[in-house]
């Protein structure tokens, strides 16, 4: 019989010829929002390595700084991560100089303003600035969404590669903050009018009606490589008057972002 996905190995060696760093990356997979402090034996069953490997592993990555102990002794993701995240030119790179014009943008609009990434068929949350009282945003900053499904999401796959449009057409297009999928048409003609337009816009119903608008910032020889949003309730959202201040302040970064890496 085969072992279920997720379930504990017990006390069986790990896959033979598996190289230590991939368990120790399966061992980091382990940790998400909801599961950010982790017991040994959910370690262990979370990564699919016996109990042992994971006690040894984890020890070594804790010794690094990868890891750290609480006081009741669950694992938990170390400073040391933190501090080599922020040499990624994606992540804080771009953060710092995106920042400024996000301040603005925030200020102006009173409301979410969201900073992303794309990888591979996800958007990657750089940074946030959040509103009083503009409403739940369910994206975290470190977080992933598929990437349809937001609207910078939207704004970064219009402007992907050709092959990865093929992908994510040909995948799930179900939209979980909206209760519904979306059909390959629907979601054609959506890329299309964004390229078009050089704007997103993107509603979702749960956990409150939020909307939002996303515009592209451009690097190196014009390519897009990151997508700026401005995230309201629904009931105040006015994507005309919106969009032109996203457009903007996208473009004011746009420069930054080229300016900072010697870009043309």
């Amino acid at each position: 019989m085969a072992e279920a996905p997720g379930a504990r190995p017990r006390g069986k060696k790990p896959v033979k010829g598996e190289p230590v760093v991939d368990r120790a990356l399966r061992l980091l997979s382990a940790f998400e929002q909801h599961n950010e402090a982790l017991s040994l034996d959910q370690l262990s069953t979370r990564a699919r390595l016996p109990k042992a490997t994971a006690l040894r592993l984890a020890a070594r990555l804790t010794a690094w700084g990868a890891l750290e102990r609480t006081d009741d002794g669950a694992f938990v993701i170390g400073l040391r991560l933190l501090e080599v995240a922020t040499l990624s030119p994606r992540g804080h790179g771009l953060r710092a100089a995106a920042l400024p014009f996000m301040e603005d943008l925030h200020h102006a609009t009173r409301q979410h303003v969201l900073l992303a990434v794309r990888d591979g068929r996800h958007t990657v949350l750089v940074e946030r600035l959040s509103a009083h009282r503009a409403g739940p945003v369910i994206f975290r900053v470190g977080g992933r969404a598929p990437v349809h499904a937001t609207g910078a999401g939207l704004v970064l796959l219009a402007h992907a590669p050709h092959d990865l449009q093929e992908e994510v057409l040909a995948a799930n297009l179900t939209v979980p903050q909206q209760r519904r999928s979306s059909t390959p048409d629907e979601l054609r003609r959506t890329l299309a009018q964004v390229r078009r337009e050089g704007v997103a816009t993107f509603s979702y119903q749960y956990p409150e009606p939020m909307s939002s608008v996303a515009a592209p910032i451009y690097g190196a020889r014009q390519s897009v490589v990151a997508a700026l949003s401005v995230v309201a309730p629904t009931a105040s959202f006015e994507p005309p008057s919106l969009a032109p201040a996203v457009i903007t302040v996208a473009g004011a970064v746009s420069r930054a972002v080229q300016h900072s890496t010697g870009s043309p």
